[in-house]
């Protein structure tokens, strides 16, 4: 390759990157900060949903991940389903050739091992199957990093998922729940590992909350929530149920004289967030527009309490230091919670009680200063183990400086792995346990 002949190596990054969700591009500037600190020679690019937007906010080059730019709208005319057919052939093709390009490829955190919200098999599953084909096929290391993970009943978007874990060279998770979770669809997890999701290796905000005595303001992260991808027939319903509950909670909220400041973590989180404006009209109430998880840490930093939906509005309030109720839509949102400390402090997204919640807040807010000793120690805790999951990915994905080898002759990193899982699967559990990592107090 140009890139090894020059000493330098090509990584790309991939997922949907730049679509508008915050998370994700939070995940992705993680990496790009740990890839910039420990490895600045490295050529980086993306294939990614927003390229543009990526290119603009990070500043490297970006190629468009879909050659079918409709490929996430339903297609109901015949010229559009052939599109979306014709892209799946023209996609394969186009990611073998951008694999090829690089020598390391990372898929940077995110939830891209599980259908907690709706998915179809043929999008991002069949996406991501592509990539980790083409990376054992052309011998290029992809990397699956604190990636979310869930089971799967859909059996075609449960296949693509199994053998895209199966197929990648390094995988790490951001909890335990997701790693149990590729271990029940048939993975071998022996060798992998569970560390915090990557935002939190990200910088914390300066300051938080004045201390003058008087109540603060209340942080609630919204979501265009319409349950998971086994809800579809239920899904207006949810999102019904959601919506009043939230509206509800919020207006107590208001009528108590607290501030409450709306955010979001995603673009079609919007019409929630003008919903609830238009239901509870009041200059207490306002709403802020965050573009990246350092805006979404900043306010939640100056909350006196948080209460959130979206999993990295968790994230954020959780690193601000503040004290946070989770309104919980899957087991990675009570995962993150019991990590931090704050399990007992989980809400049902898809049964929002408002009265309940009510009395979980005050709760919450008479143990705030308990808890917010409590969220940093363990953020202290959590920075820790990424520091280690960085090292374990050098020493996973980059050859030693001055020794770096040709495509043909780089050693295949998970074929013992997969090996073993077809000889010896009856004893994956057992090997499970010899191999798992020290989890945070």
């Amino acid at each position: 390759m140009t890139s090894a002949a020059e000493g330098r190596v090509r990584v790309g990054v991939f997922g949907l990157l730049g679509s508008g969700n915050l998370g994700n591009d939070g995940s992705l500037e993680a990496v790009l900060g740990y890839l910039r600190a420990a490895h600045p020679d490295a050529v980086v690019d993306a294939l990614c949903g927003g390229p543009e937007a990526v290119t603009a906010r990070f500043g490297i080059p970006a190629t468009r991940l879909h050659w079918n730019r409709g490929e996430y709208r339903t297609a109901s005319r015949a010229g559009s389903i052939a599109a979306k057919g014709a892209g799946k052939l023209v996609d394969a093709f186009r990611t073998a050739a951008w694999v090829r390009r690089h020598d390391v490829v990372i898929v940077p955190g995110m939830g891209v091992l599980e259908a907690t919200l709706p998915l179809r098999p043929w999008g991002f599953p069949y996406a991501l199957f592509l990539l980790c084909a083409s990376g054992r096929l052309l011998r290029t290391r992809v990397a699956l990093v604190s990636v979310g993970a869930a089971e799967i009943r859909s059996r075609p978007t449960r296949a693509l998922v199994r053998w895209s874990a199966r197929l990648a060279a390094y995988r790490s998770y951001r909890d335990a729940p997701s790693r149990d979770a590729m271990r029940a669809m048939g993975v071998d997890t022996g060798r992998d590992e569970v560390y915090p999701d990557l935002a939190f290796s990200l910088p914390a905000p300066s300051s938080g909350a004045p201390d003058d005595g008087a109540p603060g303001p209340v942080c609630v992260g919204v979501m265009a929530f319409h349950g998971g991808n086994d809800d579809r027939a239920r899904a207006e319903e949810i999102h019904r149920r959601y919506l009043d509950g939230t509206t509800r909670f919020v207006r107590a909220l208001v009528e108590d004289g607290r501030r409450v400041r709306l955010l979001m973590g995603d673009d079609v989180d919007r019409p929630v967030v003008a919903a609830i404006l238009d239901a509870v009209d009041s200059p207490l109430l306002t709403a802020a527009s965050p573009a990246s998880l350092a805006d979404l840490m900043r306010e939640t930093a100056a909350a006196d309490t948080v209460v959130a939906t979206r999993y990295h509005n968790l994230i954020c309030a959780l690193k601000a230091g503040t004290p946070t109720l989770a309104l919980s839509y899957a087991a990675k949102s009570e995962a993150l919670m019991a990590r931090m400390g704050l399990g007992e402090y989980c809400h049902p997204a898809r049964e929002v009680d408002a009265d309940r919640l009510i009395e979980q807040f005050r709760a919450l807010e008479k143990q705030s200063p308990e808890l917010r000793r409590t969220l940093a120690e363990r953020n202290l805790t959590a920075r820790r183990e990424l520091e280690q999951q960085f090292s374990a990915l050098t020493a996973a994905l980059f050859p030693a400086a001055g020794h770096a080898r040709s495509r043909s002759d780089a050693p295949d990193p998970y074929h013992a792995e997969n090996h073993a899982h077809d000889q010896n699967r009856a004893h994956a559990h057992d090997h499970t346990h010899d191999h798992a990592p020290r989890e945070a107090p």
